[in-house]
């Protein structure tokens, strides 16, 4: 095939250690799709591990009381979980069912932080009976806990200002709640916020203003020694050229059927995990004001935690050749659906390429991506990927970096097809094994 002088640039993603073995382990991944029968997704959470270590790390240099809540609603895995309670980290729930299963992998009730609108009666229950850590949304939600008469532990979560939110309280129901007599056995720890986008300033600054929030709430009798800034640190999936070239010329041409997207998560960030929390502690001293005032911070990342934690692994069972614009690419079909790669979810794209394994010579060829559905839109790939060669069914596309939100947060038994299971991948004695995860 003619290379298309208009195909898209490639787009590698950073990738560890781990996951260029599993690329050029000569079986492994043959075997698991063998075994499995279908797409499934690759965890690795010895990666997790190291994550919430450089959060951690963070923290110590910073002189700072720190607290780390896995967002939970991120990837679903057990193994994720297990990874949290084995490095010192807390999890960040939503439901009764992502409670008890936190539970069940070895997470403590008190390092629990309960979040989420308009929770229902069971799910307080639960949180309070466990000790968890409450986000305390509405005023009703405060009447729901003061009726049910049990130890809570809450922090109350704040309406950022000038924000369109339907999350949190503003100002004048914050100060209505400190000034309950009521509360009975309900403990107000101190407050919490979360912010869309990843600006670490505009976090740093609130997070100043709630610092003077719990120092009031202490002269009301309150503990408030807690403040929680919420999730939304940044992940690097590509280079700083990848993704300034990207967006320099992202050409609809380069696109099956010439698709256009509005939008694209930010994939390459100067500021990524720890490095975020970094300057969101050095702005404004922040750091220091913290440890002046005894305040702990905690903070929720969901996608951070994940990042290079696993990968999603389709098989090729289709390959048709399409001519636009005079140019030829692939069209490739795939075992599964872009409900694994959750970015349509947002109206969007996941740009970095997977990898076409095995790995053997052959020309350069564009592709784009479908899966196995009636349906024209569900595409994995619009982009026309630069494959190295050719495809051919029975090869398998390796989407990296796939943990975070990806995999999971829009998955669907979508024609009957299974849900991709979760291979688990641990190395021991420099071998790899693997199971399915427990979940």
């Amino acid at each position: 095939m003619r290379v298309s002088p208009i195909a898209a640039a490639a787009m590698p993603a950073h990738r560890d250690e781990w996951e260029l073995r599993l690329l050029t382990d000569p079986n492994l991944l043959r075997d698991i799709a063998f075994a499995v029968g279908g797409p499934f997704h690759v965890m690795y959470p010895d990666r997790v591990g190291d994550n919430i270590d450089g959060f951690h790390a963070t923290f110590a240099q910073a002189g700072v009381d720190g607290a780390i809540y896995y967002g939970k609603k991120a990837n679903k895995a057990s193994c994720v979980v297990r990874a949290c309670a084995e490095h010192d980290a807390g999890v960040d729930v939503s439901s009764v069912g992502e409670l008890s299963s936190a539970l069940a992998q070895g997470i403590r009730g008190e390092e629990l932080m309960v979040t989420g609108p308009a929770k229902s009666a069971e799910l307080l229950w639960l949180a309070a009976r466990h000790g968890a850590l409450i986000a305390v949304d509405a005023p009703d939600e405060l009447d729901g806990l003061v009726r049910a008469g049990l130890p809570a532990r809450v922090l109350l979560r704040m309406l950022p200002p000038d924000s369109n939110s339907r999350f949190g309280m503003s100002g004048a129901e914050l100060d209505a709640a400190l000034r309950r007599t009521d509360l009975g056995p309900i403990t107000v720890e101190g407050f919490s916020f979360h912010l869309s986008g990843y600006d670490p300033i505009a976090r740093a600054e609130l997070a100043a203003t709630l610092i003077d929030r719990c120092r009031a709430a202490r002269e009301q009798g309150h503990r408030a020694r807690t403040i929680s800034i919420g999730g939304g640190f940044a992940v690097d999936y590509v280079s700083e050229r990848t993704w300034r070239d990207f967006l320099a010329d992202s050409d609809s041409r380069r696109f099956h059927a010439d698709k256009r997207f509005d939008s694209y998560y930010p994939y390459h960030t100067e500021c990524p995990g720890p490095a975020m929390l970094n300057e969101i502690l050095r702005h404004g001293n922040l750091a220091q004001r913290l440890r002046e005032n005894e305040v702990r911070l905690a903070i929720e990342p969901g996608r951070a935690l994940l990042d290079r934690a696993g990968s999603t692994v389709f098989r090729i069972q289709g390959v048709k050749t399409r001519t636009a614009h005079d140019d030829s690419y692939q069209l490739l079909t795939v075992d599964g659906t872009s409900l694994s790669l959750s970015e349509q979810w947002f109206d969007s794209e996941y740009l970095p390429d997977p990898a076409l394994w095995p790995t053997r010579p052959g020309a350069p060829t564009p592709a784009s991506v479908g899966a196995a559905t009636c349906l024209e839109s569900d595409m994995l790939s619009w982009r026309r990927i630069p494959l190295p060669r050719a495809a051919d069914i029975g090869d398998l596309l390796v989407y990296p970096n796939t943990a975070g939100y990806q995999m999971d947060s829009n998955e669907s038994a979508f024609h009957e097809l299974p849900i991709p299971p979760k291979v688990v991948l641990y190395s021991t004695s420099g071998e790899f094994r693997w199971t399915l995860d427990a979940r």
